[in-house]
Protein backbone atom coordinates (compact mmCIF):
# COMPACT_ATOMS: atom_id res chain seq x y z
CA UNK A 1 0.00 0.00 0.00
CA UNK A 2 1.38 3.32 -1.05
CA UNK A 3 0.23 6.30 0.24
CA UNK A 4 0.96 10.22 -0.95
CA UNK A 5 1.97 12.44 2.33
CA UNK A 6 -1.49 13.98 2.95
CA UNK A 7 -2.92 10.39 2.96
CA UNK A 8 -0.77 9.09 5.46
CA UNK A 9 -1.36 11.72 7.48
CA UNK A 10 -4.96 10.98 7.42
CA UNK A 11 -4.52 7.26 7.72
CA UNK A 12 -1.92 7.77 11.08
CA UNK A 13 -4.06 10.31 12.47
CA UNK A 14 -7.09 7.69 12.11
CA UNK A 15 -5.19 5.10 13.83
CA UNK A 16 -4.06 7.72 16.60
CA UNK A 17 -7.66 8.21 17.27
CA UNK A 18 -8.51 4.61 17.38
CA UNK A 19 -6.12 3.52 19.60
CA UNK A 20 -4.70 6.29 21.70
CA UNK A 21 -7.24 6.61 24.25
CA UNK A 22 -7.50 4.91 27.87
CA UNK A 23 -10.67 2.78 26.38
CA UNK A 24 -7.95 0.89 23.93
CA UNK A 25 -5.16 0.59 26.60
CA UNK A 26 -7.78 -1.83 28.74
CA UNK A 27 -8.51 -4.21 26.67
CA UNK A 28 -5.27 -4.81 25.24
CA UNK A 29 -1.87 -6.65 25.89
CA UNK A 30 -0.14 -3.34 26.21
CA UNK A 31 -2.21 -2.89 29.45
CA UNK A 32 0.14 -5.14 30.98
CA UNK A 33 3.17 -3.19 31.54
CA UNK A 34 0.70 -0.23 32.89
CA UNK A 35 0.39 -2.26 36.02
CA UNK A 36 4.03 -1.11 37.04
CA UNK A 37 5.76 1.70 37.59
CA UNK A 38 9.13 0.71 37.97
CA UNK A 39 11.19 0.74 35.10
CA UNK A 40 12.37 -3.04 35.16
CA UNK A 41 8.46 -4.45 36.02
CA UNK A 42 7.29 -2.62 33.05
CA UNK A 43 9.91 -3.55 30.92
CA UNK A 44 9.33 -7.33 31.68
CA UNK A 45 6.16 -7.67 31.94
CA UNK A 46 5.37 -5.85 28.30
CA UNK A 47 8.40 -8.28 27.17
CA UNK A 48 6.14 -11.18 28.41
CA UNK A 49 2.76 -10.19 27.30
CA UNK A 50 4.61 -9.38 23.66
CA UNK A 51 6.04 -12.93 24.02
CA UNK A 52 2.44 -14.62 24.13
CA UNK A 53 0.90 -11.55 22.11
CA UNK A 54 -0.93 -13.62 18.92
CA UNK A 55 -4.39 -14.96 19.16
CA UNK A 56 -7.62 -13.62 20.77
CA UNK A 57 -7.00 -10.66 23.00
CA UNK A 58 -9.45 -11.93 25.65
CA UNK A 59 -7.39 -14.88 26.03
CA UNK A 60 -3.75 -13.06 25.71
CA UNK A 61 -4.92 -10.63 28.64
CA UNK A 62 -6.02 -13.53 31.13
CA UNK A 63 -2.80 -15.49 30.24
CA UNK A 64 -0.79 -12.51 30.18
CA UNK A 65 -2.35 -11.54 34.11
CA UNK A 66 -1.98 -15.17 35.20
CA UNK A 67 1.79 -15.26 33.95
CA UNK A 68 2.31 -11.80 35.94
CA UNK A 69 0.54 -13.55 39.15
CA UNK A 70 3.00 -17.02 38.85
CA UNK A 71 5.28 -14.31 39.34
CA UNK A 72 3.77 -12.62 41.99
CA UNK A 73 3.47 -9.57 40.10
CA UNK A 74 6.87 -8.67 40.78
CA UNK A 75 8.72 -9.75 37.42
CA UNK A 76 12.24 -8.14 38.65
CA UNK A 77 12.10 -9.43 41.77
CA UNK A 78 11.23 -12.66 41.00
CA UNK A 79 13.92 -12.78 37.96
CA UNK A 80 16.48 -11.74 40.08
CA UNK A 81 15.64 -13.95 43.17
CA UNK A 82 14.78 -16.95 40.90
CA UNK A 83 15.17 -20.55 43.10
CA UNK A 84 13.86 -23.84 41.81
CA UNK A 85 10.48 -23.65 44.57
CA UNK A 86 9.00 -20.74 42.28
CA UNK A 87 10.08 -22.77 39.01
CA UNK A 88 7.62 -25.26 39.98
CA UNK A 89 4.63 -22.76 40.77
CA UNK A 90 5.01 -22.02 37.07
CA UNK A 91 4.61 -25.30 35.65
CA UNK A 92 1.16 -25.68 33.81
CA UNK A 93 1.12 -22.46 32.45
CA UNK A 94 -0.01 -22.40 28.48
CA UNK A 95 -0.74 -20.20 25.69
CA UNK A 96 -1.47 -21.41 22.78
CA UNK A 97 1.87 -23.32 21.62
CA UNK A 98 4.20 -21.19 24.52
CA UNK A 99 4.10 -23.01 27.89
CA UNK A 100 5.65 -23.28 31.13
CA UNK A 101 8.90 -24.54 29.96
CA UNK A 102 9.45 -21.66 26.98
CA UNK A 103 8.42 -19.14 30.14
CA UNK A 104 11.06 -20.73 32.53
CA UNK A 105 13.80 -20.24 29.54
CA UNK A 106 12.46 -16.80 29.51
CA UNK A 107 12.84 -15.86 32.97
CA UNK A 108 16.15 -17.41 33.46
CA UNK A 109 17.64 -15.76 30.43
Amino acid sequence: MKFKKHELKEFLDEKVELFNRPAFIESDPISIPHLYSKKEDIEISGFLAATIAWGNRKMILRNANRMMELIDHSPYEFIMNLSNDEIEMIEGFVHRTFNSTDLIYFLKA
